[in-house]
């Protein structure tokens, strides 16, 4: 399987260098139970695309503090080739940012949380299982760090994972496009060290609340699994030739 990470990331600042980047982190992610797999990392937000999309078998699309709706010219080159992507139905995967580019590249809606931040561990339950989420239990722990969310799906889009917070956590259309508003990325210790960088940049009970859930872990190599069991299905099923 050859991949695709497109890297939305925009974060510079020294706490950033100091850690894996976006790109190392998903693919870490992904060899962790599909170790054999290609993963090539594209740093969309610096204007770098594949030239090529038939080149890979999928593609995953990163978070990022980036809002969707910042009407940068790299957000709307992501929207087209977005909907590129959909149009010759290769595989798509987007969390956090990339949950909500697709959302909003394909007709949805996203805009502030009404509960504001989303940090630290959050649980959401499955509510419409596919084929590829039976690693996952009906409760899901996820790493969050969100102050926007999707809430108009697009056309034909089902949700998958919800929660009291977040209603949309999750979407798929078809067998082709699988989202999540949180992070499978992020480890225990990256999500531990981003709330200690932010102790001070957000208010004190949205971090005391961050803290507090990070005794216990979010569910990194069940939903690492369907991850790869989405692109596995997807693959087997043909696609057009030439959309």
């Amino acid at each position: 399987m050859h991949l695709a990470i497109l890297m939305t990331n925009t974060d510079e600042s020294a706490f950033a260098h100091r850690h894996p980047g976006d790109g190392e982190k998903f693919s870490a992610l992904v060899r962790n139970v599909r170790p054999d797999w290609t993963l090539d990392v594209f740093p969309v937000k610096n204007g770098v695309f594949p030239d090529d999309l038939s080149a890979f078998d999928g593609f995953l699309i990163t978070g990022s503090p980036a809002s969707v709706h910042d009407g940068e010219p790299w957000i709307d080159r992501l929207f087209e080739t977005i909907r590129e992507i959909v149009k010759r139905e290769i595989p798509l995967f987007g969390a956090c940012f990339g949950h909500q580019a697709i959302a909003m590249a394909l007709g949805g809606k996203v805009e502030k949380n009404p509960g504001g931040w989303v940090f630290g561990l959050t649980k959401a339950h499955v509510v419409d299982r596919t084929p590829w989420m039976e690693p996952l239990g009906q409760s899901l722990a996820q790493y969050g760090a969100h102050i926007e969310q999707v809430t108009e799906l697009p056309q034909n889009a089902r949700v998958l994972i919800g929660s009291a917070a977040c209603p949309a956590g999750g979407f798929a259309i078809g067998d082709r496009v699988y989202t999540t508003q949180n992070h499978p990325e992020m480890t225990p210790d990256f999500i531990a060290a981003l709330v200690d960088e932010y102790a001070s940049k957000m208010d004190g009970d949205v971090i005391e609340k961050a803290r507090a859930s990070l005794a216990e872990s979010a569910d990194y190599t069940a939903f690492a699994e369907s991850i790869a069991r989405f692109f596995e299905q997807a693959v087997s099923r043909p696609r057009p030739a030439n959309p």
